[in-house]
């Protein structure tokens, strides 16, 4: 009996911490943080949100080191939602350093999808919709009544965050688990954070499971509601970007057109709703470099190098089911030759998207001595929702580390590789083929309405080209097709004026 009796208080207990010192159920903490943010009804009456905000977004697929610093992206926005109706609207002015401002807004409705670019509208893609998902049901205004309407609602132990005690509850939405922290001593929600995939976003589809935490704060009153009107996003615990709310208006009157989507932008997002990154195929139509170098066009360029004892592939972006589709490619065109090296010359997430497919074949890659960190991340990333061959089939990379010229096969298409290390490149390498006196510079810089811009980058390319005393005529990008050195060599000129 005494036994029983110790074994029942110890459940008790147990109970009682599992809980946290207060007792309350998951229910009970998500109707107190209600309460707070102004009352269930109120939420609840919540239809339409209208706001305006800065953005500022850290550059973190593309930046010059992926510890940061980071180069910054400062956006205006205006978002529109209406919660009855599951619709959304996100315009937003983009301004990046030294670029063009261009203007994005993206429209879902009723299943459907639209995306502009300064005006021209066309179908968007899963990504849109996913966003608005995730806006419409995991916003402040929401999230709050999504986990009172899951069955699986339950709590999870106390913890500090920000150094203030807070209550965790967790449930789940669309197969994720989804957690809540809330402010013990407020009772308002601190953070929400989620584990997803984002299979159609151009960035982050690479990295395969996703955990994003927003952090909210700046709290402000208005129409009897407690709102935050700043939202930091975490996403693998890198800081993603901070948006600040500037103005607000809850349950106004919006136009009717609002979140119209014309028919045939409609017609035309079905065939895309459910495409991935893994969907995309390499251009049917490529050029021949010079023979036995095959160069296949895209929004990311992808060659091949034919030598005596194998095939080289130049860059491996966008994803592993592109590079599947690169490797089918390779072999159509060279029948039963192997492919013995890959090279990936850059750290910019798109372009190291389909590194993980050459690595479950068992492919040596060729990558930067400093990149290397960032490369063995990515390749350990899991990918339970979205498994491609690396994730299905583990595999040991075998990594040729570059730190300085470092010289791949012999005859006329042997490759020479050298780092860039320029200053904002220095994450960057150069491949040359010096019987074609043919350079690969990489994706230091690209080129706009016929010009190239950020003329530092393209100053850095022609620096490393001399310090290597490197012969070039032509040379082609990671988004430039061949283009005569000369026209690098006068764009450094005429900014050095």
């Amino acid at each position: 009996m005494k036994n029983i009796r110790l074994f029942t208080m110890l459940l008790f207990f147990f109970g009682l911490y599992a809980q946290g010192q207060t007792g309350s159920s998951p229910a009970d903490l998500i109707h107190a943080s209600l309460t707070a943010m102004g009352g269930e009804e109120k939420i609840r009456a919540l239809h339409t949100v209208h706001f305006e905000a800065s953005l500022i977004r850290n550059e973190l697929e593309e930046s010059e080191r992926p510890e940061g610093p980071y180069i910054l992206e400062n956006d205006q926005v205006e978002e529109w939602r209406d919660l009855a109706q599951k619709a959304w609207k996100n315009t937003t002015k983009l301004h990046g350093a030294m670029q063009p401002e261009f203007v994005i807004t993206s429209i879902v409705s009723n299943g459907a999808a639209s995306l502009a670019y300064n005006g021209q509208a066309g179908p968007a893609s899963g990504q849109q919709l996913q966003l608005a998902d995730e806006a419409l049901t995991l916003n402040p205004e929401r999230v709050l009544l999504t986990a009172l309407s899951s069955p699986d609602l339950r709590r999870l132990p106390d913890l500090t965050l920000q150094g203030v005690a807070h209550h965790a509850v967790q449930f789940t939405w669309h197969s994720l688990p989804v957690r809540i922290y809330l402010n013990a001593d407020t009772d308002l929600p601190t953070a929400v954070e989620w584990e997803s995939a984002y299979p159609s976003d151009m960035f982050w589809s690479i990295w395969g499971d996703v955990t994003s935490r927003v952090y909210y704060s700046f709290w402000w009153l208005q129409n009897g509601i407690h709102y935050p009107l700043q939202a930091d996003l975490f996403r693998n615990g890198m800081p993603a970007q901070t948006i600040t709310i500037t103005k607000i208006d809850f349950n106004g009157s919006l136009p009717t057109d609002t979140f119209a989507i014309p028919a045939e932008v409609r017609e035309a997002f079905l065939p895309r709703a459910t495409k991935t990154a893994d969907d995309r195929t390499p251009a049917k139509t490529v050029t021949d470099l010079a023979p036995g170098i095959v160069f296949i066009p895209g929004p990311w360029n992808t060659t091949l190098v034919r030598q005596d004892d194998g095939l080289i592939v130049l860059e491996a972006p966008i994803s592993s089911g592109y590079s599947a589709k690169v490797l089918d490619f390779a072999q159509t065109r060279f029948p039963g030759v192997p492919v013995k090296a890959v090279i990936t010359t850059s750290d910019s997430w798109p372009h190291i998207g389909g590194v993980r497919e050459y690595v479950a074949h068992g492919t040596p890659v060729y990558v930067l001595d400093r990149t290397v960190p960032l490369i063995k991340r990515f390749l350990s990333a899991p990918r339970t929702r979205y498994p491609d061959s690396l994730a299905k089939h583990p595999r040991k990379a075998d990594f040729r580390r570059v730190s300085s010229k470092t010289v791949i096969g012999s005859g006329p298409n042997r490759i020479e590789i050298y780092p860039i290390h320029g200053e904002t490149s220095e994450r960057q390498m150069m491949v040359y083929f010096p019987e074609q006196r043919l350079l690969y510079g990489s994706d230091p810089f690209q080129e706009l309405d016929g010009t190239f811009f950020f003329p530092q980058t393209v100053s850095e390319l022609e620096n490393a080209v001399e310090r290597e005393h490197l012969s070039v005529d032509r040379f082609f990008m990671m988004h430039i097709e061949v283009t005569p050195w000369s026209k690098a060599l006068e764009a450094v000129k005429q900014a050095s004026n």
